[in-house]
């Protein structure tokens, strides 16, 4: 039976989902397509982000000759029965325009790379490759300086992903929508958030529930089932937004036990590192922050080192990183300082930016006035110079107010120093 990802293999950009830093409408790549003035490339990325199916979509909406290889089974040989055969559909009567996708491409050693220079070279086809590998180590430079450009795949969001198994759902034709199943959307948001930004593993994983699923409900345990992994992260009577709020508000208030006992319950209930670990480094900003502003550093070394060991290890780094973040002084000047100053510029007619702290590394710049009578602080006492910084109608403003707390205290004091010496 055809797997149901290669079934839903889209065949028309409309139906492509993801990678929007650089296919969303508008954008260069997609005006090529659309302008048919495509070219050649290297898609670089982790497997189920779309390689081989954008090429395809490429090559359908140009209506251009196509021809597919695959690293890992076709060799040399292969290879130059293609560019034979391109080279008289191209230089031929014919004068089709002739594209050569090549899957895996980082398999070829340099010989069989440098087999497709003189084709491009001469027009004989344009080329697609794709690599899970960094291309700037993987493939020749020779073919890197020949193609337009390199364009990174990056993991499918859970939104993208949840889209796609959606139409899934619903296609009649090659989808299954003849099924008529009924789902909740934790079930498909389940999928997704396991599927770790593959379209495959997502698409073939709902494939496989609704092949051997008893009913027309899709539920969190089957799901759980097929994937091996708890669901109880996504059912709602253990709402892992409760959990993370509750972890939160557990280490703003120093309590490292409650801080443990979520911790637990996240881990329990099958959250991955990075949810977890997301909200640490927030807490090191949010709630911490000035008081103690080496937790970020700690904290975001524990969640990485969380990641390469992974569960069930990695409880032991982040517990580490809970019982810090419970344990330090707290402040909360940071998010308040730019939360304000954010609320200013939206809401506020500010006005320029002082003349003398303009860019003056232009011709003509003095003459408009820019950069004149700034004083370098650096060729003062102490580093620091009594000038104006803010906009004029914003003199005065106080953004930043610190507390007396921790680390932040010493801050305090060295900032109302320089107050005092420019009082003098």
């Amino acid at each position: 039976m055809i797997p149901l990802s290669t079934r839903m293999r889209p065949s028309k950009l409309s139906d492509f989902y993801g990678q929007k830093s650089f296919m969303a409408p508008g954008s260069l790549l997609y005006n090529s397509i659309k302008n048919k003035t495509f070219e050649s490339a290297i898609f670089f990325g982790p497997s189920g982000t779309g390689k081989t199916t954008l090429a395809r979509i490429i090559v359908n909406e140009l209506g251009a000759q196509f021809y597919e290889l695959n690293a890992s089974v076709n060799g040399t040989k292969d290879l130059r029965e293609v560019l034979d055969i391109a080279r008289v559909k191209s230089q031929g009567l014919e004068k089709a325009t002739v594209y050569l996708y090549v899957d895996e491409f980082h398999r070829w050693n340099k010989l069989q790379q440098d087999s497709l220079l003189q084709a491009i070279e001469e027009g004989i086809v344009r080329f697609i490759g794709s690599t899970t590998e960094n291309p700037y180590f993987s493939i020749n430079n020779a073919i890197l300086s020949r193609v337009r450009a390199v364009y990174e795949f990056k993991r499918l969001e859970n939104e993208d992903l949840v889209a796609i198994l959606e139409h899934a759902l619903v296609d009649k034709e090659r989808g299954l929508g003849k099924l008529n199943l009924k789902w909740d959307d934790d079930v498909l948001y389940m999928i997704a958030d396991r599927s770790n930004g593959d379209a495959r593993i997502a698409l073939d994983t709902l494939g496989f529930i609704a092949d051997n699923m008893k009913g027309d409900e899709l539920s969190l345990e089957l799901a759980g089932e097929a994937m091996q992994r708890q669901t109880s992260f996504y059912d709602k009577s253990e709402d892992k937004y409760n959990l993370l709020s509750a972890l939160q508000k557990s280490l703003r208030g120093s309590d490292p036990d409650a801080g443990l006992h979520y911790l637990a319950r996240l881990i329990e209930a099958d959250a991955d590192v990075l949810t977890i670990g997301r909200r640490l480094m927030v807490i090191a900003s949010e709630d911490v922050g000035m008081a103690y502003p080496n937790a970020i550093s700690i904290v975001t070394s524990c969640v990485q080192a969380s990641q390469m060991v992974g569960f069930p290890e990695a409880r032991i780094m982040l517990a580490e990183a809970v019982v810090l973040l419970a344990s330090c002084p707290k402040s909360n000047s940071v998010i308040c300082g730019i939360d304000a100053a954010i609320d200013d510029v939206r809401n506020k007619r500010i006005d320029p930016v002082p003349a003398h702290l303009m860019d003056s590394h232009y011709g003509g710049a003095k003459s408009l006035g820019r950069g004149l009578d700034y004083k370098y602080p650096h060729m003062f006492p102490g580093a620091y110079v009594n000038q104006q910084y803010l906009p004029d109608n914003l003199v005065g403003t106080k953004y930043y107010e610190p507390n007396d707390r921790g680390q932040e205290a010493a801050f305090k004091n060295y900032l109302e120093s320089l107050k005092k010496g420019k009082k003098k």
